[in-house]
């Protein structure tokens, strides 16, 4: 947007507060379904569902959560592969794990109720500052400062705040000025207003500052700055990793799965088997696995994007001849059946190349 005329008329605390109280009362989201009854417990599930996850993506599993584990203690009794089952597809499994870890905790050592105190929460798995004062001002009421990637867009533009939000000092002055801005009344409210400003009026590309209740002080926009504001993260260049990875079906139609080491990527959850993109599939099959492979089809390879790397896998389909003693005796590797009812956590690309509706594989040229 073109820089405006006038020179940006700076707020103070009290001031900042109203605007973005009475733009929420109008404007802001109400109707989102962890602000219905909220408890610590459905607010913490959220925000946990919510990091680095649109709004439109968490509602559908947030509800099936709900559905499933309606409160701590069901959750934290429940198996990890069955939390991580109505994870599958949302991405960031570690969520998922620190979630059921931490349900553990509050009832080993919290006898069962979601702690009050921030350093408290902070202590449990998966939960930083922001996502404690979150849980604890939109669950409890209680006035705590949040500082999510909505409101860090929001007061660098209205700081005009230049810098890459994540380097230290920078988010030191953001915690600040977050500190300073959050009210002691309706605390849980302008914590809401400020998430919902960034997310629906305060984006990164096309957004509406003419509907902004901070127009007049923000410094982006009269200085034209508002593309430029905040400044991106410093990039990397990904490095690029190859796999392969095996469907392999027995003649009941059943898929092998191996189960993943409960750290790293995918931990916990039920993958295909993997090797190298050269490896004679066939020997490395009889060799790991005892398997007897028909001729292997080679499907086609695609890429699947992590924060930190490129991993360009390489379907390879083959049905399996024999049965296998060493796969029955192994209790990280299973004969996988979607049909039957037992809940795997699957990872993503897992997801995509057994689903159904996928197009046949076909061969590479």
């Amino acid at each position: 947007m073109d820089a405006l005329t006038v020179t940006p008329q700076p707020l103070t605390a009290d001031q900042f507060g109203v605007r973005v109280l009475t733009w929420f009362d109008q404007y802001g989201r109400k109707d989102l379904p962890w602000q219905q009854q909220p408890t610590p417990y459905r607010v913490w599930v959220s925000e946990i569902m919510l990091q680095q996850t649109q709004v439109a993506t968490v509602i559908p599993y947030f509800a099936r959560f709900m559905l499933r584990f309606p409160d701590l203690a069901s959750l934290a009794a429940a198996s990890q592969d069955e939390v991580l089952a109505l994870w599958s597809g949302l991405g960031y499994y570690a969520r998922g794990r620190n979630l059921h870890r931490a349900a553990g905790i509050i009832i080993d050592q919290h006898s069962g109720e979601f702690p009050r105190e921030l350093d408290a929460v902070m202590a449990l798995p998966g939960i930083g500052r922001s996502t404690a004062g979150a849980i604890l001002s939109l669950g409890t009421g209680q006035r705590h400062t949040i500082l999510d990637g909505n409101v860090k867009r929001v007061l660098c533009r209205v700081l005009g705040i230049t810098a890459w939000p994540g380097a230290p000092a920078v988010e030191r002055d953001l915690w600040a000025a977050a500190e300073q801005y959050t009210p002691s009344a309706r605390c849980a409210d302008y914590n809401q207003a400020m998430m919902d400003l960034g997310a629906t009026l305060c984006t990164r590309g096309r957004p509406d500052c003419v509907r902004c209740p901070l127009q007049a002080a923000c410094v982006a926009l009269h200085g034209g700055l508002v593309g430029a504001i905040p400044a991106p993260k410093p990039r990397k260049a990904l490095p690029i990793k190859t796999t392969a990875m095996l469907i392999l079906r027995n003649a009941q139609g059943e898929v092998l799965l191996q189960k993943r080491p409960p750290t790293g990527i995918w931990g916990g959850l039920w993958a295909l088997p993997e090797c190298g993109v050269e490896e004679d599939v066939s020997a490395w099959a009889y060799t790991r696995l005892g398997l007897r492979l028909s001729t292997p089809q080679r499907g086609v390879a695609w890429r699947h994007t992590f924060s930190h790397f490129h991993l360009d896998i390489h379907p390879i389909y083959a049905l399996a001849e024999n049965p296998s003693k060493l796969v029955m005796e192994d209790t990280a590797t299973v004969w996988y059946n979607s049909a039957s009812g037992v809940d795997r956590g699957l990872a993503a690309p897992v997801l995509r190349l057994l689903d159904p509706t996928q197009p046949s594989p076909r061969k590479q040229s």
